[in-house]
């Protein structure tokens, strides 16, 4: 399988000009200012994120499994069932409907 960068033919398709490399170079220092301009910066989390961290900081949340998970992810050998996939996609569906009347 080949897999080619094709962000240039993508600017052109979208009418997005190029720039040269001074252009770049320069957009590269303006970048670096504003980084260094944000450095102060902090953010908070949105009620999501605190219910999501309140929710990883419970006890019941299996901290080895996760660790498990999270390594065959990055290893690439994660696997899940399709029927399972599929299962789940249609109990959805048809919860989904059944909420909707």
């Amino acid at each position: 399988m080949e897999i080619r960068n094709r962000a240039e033919d993508l600017k052109a398709l979208l009418g997005v000009p190029t720039a040269s490399p001074s252009q770049l170079q320069q957009m590269r220092t303006v970048r670096a200012g504003t980084e260094s301009e944000l450095a102060g910066d902090r953010a908070t989390l949105s009620g999501a994120g605190a219910a999501a961290a309140l929710q990883a900081a419970d006890d019941s949340v299996r901290l080895d499994k996760v660790a498990e998970v999270r390594a065959s992810i990055a290893a690439g050998t994660y696997h899940v069932p399709s029927e399972a996939v599929a299962t789940k996609v249609v109990d959805a569906m048809l919860a989904d409907r059944e909420s909707r009347g």
